[in-house]
């Protein structure tokens, strides 16, 4: 249950299980008209700031669009209904674009411009909510198997919802031994040639290809000092070849610099520190480089 409802029962009680991402989407929905009201009965002039608190927590309807057109599309695309990716998706950019707006009257304090376009924007919270309960939710209902509704999982998490504490997770969280997990997504390209990554999977040549167009250097060192690999994109700040490879970092850098290097690594090694940056003067550009 999302913590907006606090210990009241979810209207959505029977219908999804807890957690299920079209009940969390609804339970989404009761949020957004309950934040619609509360800005209603707000003095826009008397108490500016609280009501730009509540808009703010409304603006976040970012995210719920976001996972919509990142988790949910994709599967329906899948399924061949494509027009919620083209039609629904433009429908949210118009959408983001009302908010900016309403936001720049708020700022101002333009009490005119504020009530004439947060009444758009509600306008346009009540059409996509409506199209979302009517149309798109039932459908995707249909459509998806409950396999499917568990993948989205771990992508709901990372984008994010709009309330202020995660809702119950569906598949409720349960600890699996990695030797034990054998649960495999179904893909619409095969991986036989292609090394799995983060996320995604990607031949050699591929990932050759994203380092090439690159538009930074990057050279790996590995836990021994050596470096063991670096791209080779068409626009080089600094010189390389691969006589490099295998070499100790320390004298892959001119004299001046290494005394520098050896620090740097030093404070890596003792846990003092992971990252370093700076700027230098090369060549007449201004370059950061970051360790």
């Amino acid at each position: 249950m999302s913590e907006f409802l606090n210990n009241e029962t979810s209207p959505f009680e029977g219908q999804y299980p807890d957690g299920h991402p079209v009940r969390t989407y609804l339970e989404e929905n009761l949020y957004i008209r309950d934040l619609m009201h509360q800005l209603e009965s707000i003095d826009v002039q008397e108490q500016t700031v609280f009501y730009k608190e509540v808009f703010e927590k409304l603006a976040k309807i970012d995210l719920h669009f976001t996972r919509k057109e990142n988790q949910l599309f994709p599967y329906l695309e899948k399924y061949g209904w494509t027009s919620p990716s083209q039609g629904m998706w433009t429908f949210h950019d118009q959408i983001r674009e009302q908010v900016k707006v309403t936001r720049k009257a708020i700022e101002s304090k333009d009490t005119e411009s504020i009530h004439v376009n947060i009444a758009k924007l509600f306008k346009f919270l009540e059409q996509i909510m409506h199209v979302e309960e009517e149309r798109l939710f039932p459908r995707a209902m249909e459509m998806l198997t409950d396999e499917e509704w568990k993948e989205f999982k771990e992508g709901d998490k990372e984008i994010g919802w709009m309330f202020d504490k995660s809702p119950t997770p569906y598949p409720a969280d349960e600890y699996i031994h990695p030797s034990q997990d054998t649960k495999k997504r179904k893909l619409p390209f095969g991986i036989e040639d292609k090394t799995h990554y983060d996320e995604g999977y990607l031949t050699p040549e591929q990932v050759n290809s994203i380092f090439r167009i690159l538009p930074v250097d990057i050279t790996y060192v590995n836990e021994h000092d050596q470096v063991v690999f670096y791209n080779r994109g068409d626009d080089r700040v600094f010189p390389r070849s691969a006589g490099i490879i295998g070499r100790e970092v320390r004298f892959c850098h001119p004299p001046k610099s290494v005394d520098q290097v050896i620090r740097i690594l030093e404070e890596f090694k003792a846990g003092n520190q992971d990252l370093a940056e700076f700027w230098i003067n090369f060549k007449g550009q201004f370059i950061h480089i970051q360790y």
